[in-house]
């Protein structure tokens, strides 16, 4: 039976949003600082570019704040429990009209695959891009009344992982809107995400956790 469920919370959505707005600009000032095209100008690129990473990561405080308080960190457990299903039906499944292997459920938002790369770029690409951010903004730096740098790193060492993480997550980006169309229609699971409801299979044996929620 399927059924409109409230599955993605309030600040979920905003967190959603935001995040997707502050990288989008970040990405956009970046290419810009990068020199592949003038619109803002390069002063107003980098100053663009760094009060939104700014922005950024205050948002990832409070959002790793947010999911440790309400318990929504769970959500990111790997399991290799329909992992297999789960990439034959991206790879050909989807393509063939094959039912969904895995039932999206309010404890249970996200398939195996979804979990495994939302977790590597929560673990590891997004800290890299804050890390190499910080060291870029802070790489040159006054103390005793003279300028310093960072010496542990060198200023081209941090552009290129800085750089290298930006391409990936233009490739994440691109893969994940592609991905919001595949739902069983086009906007279906870009609505979800603005209004919180997505019409999902309830089983009986879930009733009840839908309901608890």
């Amino acid at each position: 039976m399927k059924k409109q469920v409230y599955i993605y919370k309030s600040f979920e959505r905003f967190w959603h949003w935001a995040q997707a707005a502050l990288i989008s600009l970040l990405m956009f000032t970046g290419f810009e600082i990068h020199g592949s095209y003038k619109i803002l100008g390069f002063e107003n690129a980098v100053n663009v570019h760094n009060w939104s990473s700014i922005a950024l990561m205050v948002l990832i405080v409070f959002t790793i704040f947010w999911h440790f308080t309400t318990g929504e960190w769970k959500q990111y457990i790997p399991t290799l429990n329909k992992l297999v299903d789960q990439v034959k039906y991206y790879t050909y499944g989807i393509f063939h009209g094959h039912p969904h292997p895995v039932t999206k459920t309010v404890r249970k938002k996200m398939n195996p695959l979804q979990v495994i790369t939302y977790l590597g770029l929560k673990l590891i690409f997004i800290p890299l891009m804050v890390f190499t951010g910080l060291l870029y903004m802070l790489f040159r730096f006054m103390y005793g009344g003279q300028l310093h740098s960072i010496e542990f790193f060198s200023l081209d060492s941090i552009a290129f992982w800085h750089t290298l993480g930006a391409y990936f997550l233009v490739q994440f980006v691109i893969v994940h809107v592609y991905m919001t169309t595949t739902g069983h229609t086009v906007t279906e699971n870009i609505k979800a995400m603005i209004t919180g409801y997505e019409e999902i299979e309830v089983e009986e044996e879930k009733k009840k956790e839908v309901v608890e929620v």
